[in-house]
């Protein structure tokens, strides 16, 4: 039986990172989508284990101090991280990890998994990128340009990454990915 693969996605906010990631969900089988964990306590209709493991913040620290993260940080007060040991255990029993991570969090991954498949998911342009973001309606004027300028920071990491999928259209930008995992699955069959 195959080992699965670690895949970590990233993307700046507002790149439909999850919108491709439902469409990449709906046309694979045998994978896991890992689940972080906080601190922070759960907003209205969030679920534990779903949404995030809600752990205290000792046992945070508890599984900081043991490496029980692949990645971990602190913001705004709180810590998120991804735990290991979920990862292992199913890369293990053949699946194929996801793992949605910021920037910081997929430098951290790649020190502690070089073998994990990084890809960037990015607009089509920093201008299609606001355009998206303001259809939204979400956001004040301030919070919208902060975004943007940090999404434009962001955008120079993804020559770091294995791949670079541009999101001009979701099904197709899904499709790529899925394209990813296949080839990534075919040349392991090969070994």
């Amino acid at each position: 039986m195959r080992e699965g693969k670690v895949y970590i996605v990233s993307a700046p906010s507002g790149c439909g990172k999850g919108t491709v990631l439902s469409a990449v969900f709906a046309r694979l089988k045998n994978y896991y989508f890992s689940v972080s964990a906080t601190t922070r306590a759960p907003r209205p209709g969030e679920q534990d284990g779903v949404n995030y493991h809600y752990i205290s913040r000792e046992q945070f620290l508890e599984m900081v101090k043991n490496d029980e993260f692949l990645e971990y940080a602190e913001y705004v007060g709180n810590y998120y991280g991804t735990p290991r040991a979920p990862v292992t255990e199913n890369v293990k029993m053949g699946n194929d990890v996801f793992l949605e991570i910021e920037i910081r969090g997929f430098q951290q991954i790649k020190e502690k998994l070089p073998e994990a498949v990084s890809i960037f998911i990015a607009p089509p342009s920093l201008e299609e990128l606001e355009r998206r973001l303001r259809g939204r309606s979400t956001e004040t004027e301030e919070k919208l340009r902060g975004r943007l300028e940090k999404a434009e920071k962001e955008m120079k990491y993804a020559g770091l990454f294995d791949y670079v999928v541009v999101n001009d259209q979701v099904e197709r930008a899904a499709g790529e990915i899925i394209s990813i995992v296949e080839a990534n699955q075919n040349s392991q069959k090969s070994r």
